[in-house]
């Protein structure tokens, strides 16, 4: 039966031309970005040109304000940045999904520790905790991402206990507690697989939002530092208006793939929506 029912959600995937265009695009960028070691010509951080040339044919994007290849840290930009969105969501996946089964399943004082905890995080102005975080944490790649992946969690969370409180209601999750089935398998092997769906769409928004968050701080100096590159901090010289209006190359690829990274999962989130949507059938 579960079988059946993703093969319809695969289906119903697949009808979203727009979705299954991104991911073919985001597939060539992870690809590219794991591989960049075979593909880049130069290192990421070491001088192989003159300071902010143009493209030419031994520098395809150019080079940066002290010779750095620009295509070269291009590439391992976009590895950084979506390691940071990647373990980012995957931490605050983690922990929301497990306060929210705690919450919702043990109900009472429990609950309503854990849920006024979660409204007191996220009554925080989310930017201003990030930068809060950010400036009392010593910047760097692991601090950016802990930061974040412990910011956004709340979502998450509130989002899993709402369906633990409706599957508690169902016939088959009280028959496993008139059973007396263990707890643990009531909320792993039971109620647990029947919240990864809604969970694994909201996550799609949680890893552009820090994708999109680490280039925000990266860009304010309070994210990954140089050398390392990442698309943050590569957009970090585009502060003057000469390299705004005289030298796109400096930012115009970084900002590009920002903002085809986070178009082309956000459409995917969208699709899979749709798609785990039975009503869209």
């Amino acid at each position: 039966m579960r079988n059946a029912m993703n093969q319809q959600a695969f289906q119903r995937f697949r009808r979203h031309k727009a979705a299954m265009v991104c991911l073919l695009i985001l597939t060539i960028i992870v690809l590219t970005a794991l591989f960049a070691p075979l593909i880049t010509p130069y290192s990421p951080v070491k001088i192989s040109g003159g300071f902010s040339a143009p493209p030419d044919a031994s520098h395809w994007l150019g080079t940066d304000q002290i010779g750095r290849d620009m295509f070269s840290r291009l590439l391992y930009a976009v590895r950084i940045s979506l390691m940071v969105g990647a373990l980012a969501t995957g931490i605050s996946t983690l922990v929301g999904v497990l306060l929210g089964l705690i919450a919702g399943y043990l109900g009472g004082w429990v609950d309503r520790a854990l849920m006024g905890f979660t409204d007191m995080v996220m009554s925080f102005p989310y930017i201003l905790l990030i930068l809060v975080a950010a400036a009392i944490f010593e910047p760097g790649l692991w601090s950016i991402i802990l930061i974040l992946g412990f910011v956004d969690w709340p979502g998450v969370a509130r989002l899993v206990r709402g369906n633990v409180l409706s599957l508690k209601e169902t016939n088959f999750i009280k028959g496993d507690i008139a059973a007396g089935m263990p707890r643990r398998f009531i909320l792993f092997s039971e109620i647990l697989p029947n919240t990864i769906a809604p969970v694994l769409i909201y996550a799609t928004s949680v890893f552009a939002v820090s994708i999109l968050d680490e280039a925000a701080l990266s860009f304010l100096g309070m994210g990954v530092q140089p050398p390392t590159p990442s698309l943050g901090n590569i957009l970090n010289g585009a502060e003057s208006i000469s390299i705004l209006t005289g030298k796109p190359w400096l930012w115009l690829p970084a900002g590009i793939l920002i903002m085809t990274l986070v178009v082309c999962i956000n459409f995917i989130g969208d699709a899979l929506r749709d798609a785990m949507d039975p009503r869209n059938g």
